[in-house]
């Protein structure tokens, strides 16, 4: 049975290294929560007749994250011995996103990028668009987004060293913080501090016409803060803080009972410390066809490739509910700054959650046993190390047959109720809580079943997967919405039925929705991830967290 016993309290002497790791996984949130929430938000509100297909488009934009399985060895293999194995690759990787997200607001700020967005705060811009050269947008934030994606694979790898065995699953816990908190600040802090009509409502004393901060602003800014963490890493981290005293750990001694505890066993089975690991171990002084090597060695396992199907298809579910319900609203009149307000009473339970899952997690990987009530153990099967993920998974359909009546249920006159309020609020949260659960569940998992010799490139692999069975399907689905929508063009001579909404709109028509694609979509992504939960999910789940750890090495 794969588990492995962990004490369920972070241990005091790993606290400044895992306060870097929030830290470094914080900045990874930032391009993650533009490019994946905010940019496909603005562009639906500065160019309102943006399709669900141009959306699609630059969801293209996400993609590095999923492929960056690609390079990771070569992260594994190529660095500096004298600056260190990981920090040989996230000092210069920030370094360069930071100036990259300066370049990009700056271009914004100069109206040759995004023009519009930040019309509140340029009086000679248009307030909307018709249009956006999306093609340009998708390119600047893929190449962000690929940066990101670079840095998030030294950082996995660092995480399996710079903390101690007994406090390795709060690296997921870590992970979990950092990037929500990042992805938060980008996407709903950002968004209401950038709505004037926020301030107005729930702040200001006098109104104004534009936010506290514009996007070109939001971006230069993100760029210093890079830049700052940058140079911390710089000069204040070495690459094994608890045995070289770095951080505030000068006072710790190596000989400190606390400090054996993050010894490891090589494959021989004679212990080493994470300090030898570095320097000694073979996979350090390997070229990278070999890493390439062992990386298709890890392809092979047999888990490894059930772990792969799983991810491909887990996702899918709540494609259309994730990714399109909050534009719908904002399609239909909900008001940008209620939304921004839905998302920031999200933002603490998210951190909250975030460690209180973790400590779920860690305590299903213990080898204890464990009991389930009888009617949660008939639908998720025996409690494992995967049983949060499980429950996780089924929360999120939940969620998405929510997402499906919130719409439906959008008051005609447009006036939102506080009855109504109050329900977007609930189904934002419950989408958002399970799907924390279902991150920092499998973020265990894959901390617990990675191989720490080729760490970074095995955490590299097992998240690739994970964010893949999110990412090939988005283009998809946003393009499934637009496909099965029909409308009626109101206002032309000939009344033409079952046109496309860009048609109607050339022709001087409006276009009247006749069958929403969204409900379509969303229904055959529920229903299709329901029969693979009950006929495959499930089954290959229990199979996975039995296999012993053996199961998962070459």
């Amino acid at each position: 049975m794969l588990s492995c016993k962990r004490q369920s309290q972070l241990a005091s002497h790993d606290l400044p290294q895992f306060y870097l790791l929030v830290v470094l996984y914080f900045l990874q949130g930032i391009p993650v929560g533009l490019a994946f929430g905010t940019v496909p938000f603005l562009l639906k509100s500065v160019a309102k007749d943006t399709s669900f297909t141009k959306l699609g488009v630059f969801s293209m934009a996400t993609y590095p994250y999923s492929l960056k399985i690609l390079w990771s060895p070569i992260v594994d293999s190529i660095f500096n011995p004298k600056v260190g194995r990981r920090r040989s690759w996230i000092i210069p990787i920030q370094f360069i996103s930071g100036l990259m997200l300066w370049i990009v607001g700056y271009l914004i700020s100069k109206g040759l990028l995004f023009e519009g967005v930040d019309a509140a705060y340029n009086v000679s811009s248009p307030d909307t668009l018709s249009d956006i050269n999306v093609t340009s947008l998708t390119v600047c934030f893929f190449v962000l987004v690929f940066l990101c994606a670079t840095q998030d694979i030294a950082v996995d790898g660092w995480a399996l060293t710079i903390l101690s065995k007994q406090s390795l699953s709060y690296a997921s816990t870590a992970q979990t913080v950092g990037l929500n908190t990042g992805y938060f600040l980008s996407f709903s802090i950002f968004l209401s501090f950038n709505s004037g009509h926020f301030l107005n409502k729930y702040i200001r004393s006098t109104a104004q016409d534009y936010g506290l901060v514009s996007f070109s602003g939001y971006l230069k800014l993100s760029g210093w803060i890079y830049m700052l963490v940058t140079l911390y890493v710089v000069f204040y981290t070495t690459e094994h803080p608890v045995t070289s005293g770095g951080l505030p750990m000068a006072s710790l001694k190596k000989d400190d009972d606390d400090v054996k505890e993050v010894d490891m066993v090589n494959s021989s089975g004679r212990p080493f410390t994470p300090v030898e690991y570095e320097d000694n171990s073979p996979i350090e002084k390997a070229s990278v066809i070999s890493v390439y090597k062992s990386f298709i060695k890890v392809l092979k396992l047999p888990a490894v490739q059930s772990l792969i199907i799983l991810h491909f298809i887990s996702k899918f579910a709540f494609q259309c509910n994730e990714g399109a319900t909050s534009l719908k609203l904002l399609e239909k009149g909900f008001k940008r700054e209620d939304l921004a307000i839905t998302v920031l009473i999200d933002f603490p339970f998210e951190i909250i959650f975030g460690y209180y899952v973790a400590k779920w997690s860690s305590e299903s990987n213990k080898d204890e046993p464990k009991t389930t009530h009888p009617i949660i153990r008939s639908i998720v099967g025996n409690a494992g190390v995967l049983t949060p993920w499980l429950v996780g998974y089924l929360g999120r359909v939940i969620a998405a047959i929510l997402g499906s009546y919130v719409i439906a249920q959008f008051p005609v006159d447009g006036r939102i109720t506080k009855r109504y309020f109050l329900l977007v609020i609930i189904q934002n949260l419950l989408g958002s809580f399970m799907a924390t659960v279902q991150f920092v569940g499998m973020s265990a998992f894959h901390t617990l079943v990675a191989d720490p010799l080729i760490g970074g490139t095995y955490m590299t692999l097992l998240n690739t997967l994970s964010n893949l069975g999110g990412t090939w399907s988005r283009f998809l689905v946003m393009t499934m919405i637009d496909h099965f929508t029909t409308y009626d063009c109101k206002g032309i001579e000939d009344n033409i039925v079952t046109i496309t909404k860009q048609q109607c709109l050339k022709k001087g028509g409006q276009p009247i929705i006749i069958r929403d694609g969204y409900y379509v979509t969303n229904f055959i992504c529920i229903f299709v991830g329901l029969f693979l939960f009950f006929t495959y999910t499930r089954r290959k789940v229990q199979y996975l967290q039995a296999l012993p750890i053996s199961a998962w090495r070459i």
